[in-house]
């Protein structure tokens, strides 16, 4: 009976990191998204004159909107992520490795709470081309 109460102490210590995790990212997500595509080329440079823009400027403008859009993406991916961590604790299967089925290290999950892979199995996804 013991070890059930600390199985649910611990998912409720992951449950509330999941969550709070999850809240700071869709507010990252709404501001980077704010900030990049509600504003006009001309708003985002600063430039309020009739001028034409310089290709440079241009240029430089686009990647910063493209650098945007791609960390509010790699952010969309994390948010899924944890989205799927939190069925998991629901479900019973949270902590258990993807590919291996082991356990993933408390200290891994309290780094990483939506880690779906084990320190090793993680390892060897990076290593591979």
């Amino acid at each position: 009976m013991k070890s059930k109460k600390l199985a649910k102490k611990k998912s409720e210590m992951y449950k509330k990191l999941l969550l709070d995790k999850r809240e700071e990212l869709v507010g990252d997500i709404s501001h980077i998204s704010e900030e990049t595509l509600k504003k006009s080329q001309k708003d985002a440079s600063g430039d309020i004159s009739g001028y034409t823009y310089h290709m440079a400027d241009v240029a430089t403008d686009n990647y910063d909107r493209e650098f945007s859009l791609g960390l509010a993406s790699k952010e969309r991916d994390v948010l899924a992520g944890i989205n799927l961590a939190l069925q998991k604790l629901h479900d019973g299967s949270f902590g258990l490795c993807e590919t291996c089925k082991k356990s993933i290290s408390q200290i891994r999950l309290k780094a990483v709470p939506y880690a779906s892979l084990c320190l090793k199995c993680q390892q060897n996804k990076e290593k591979k081309p």
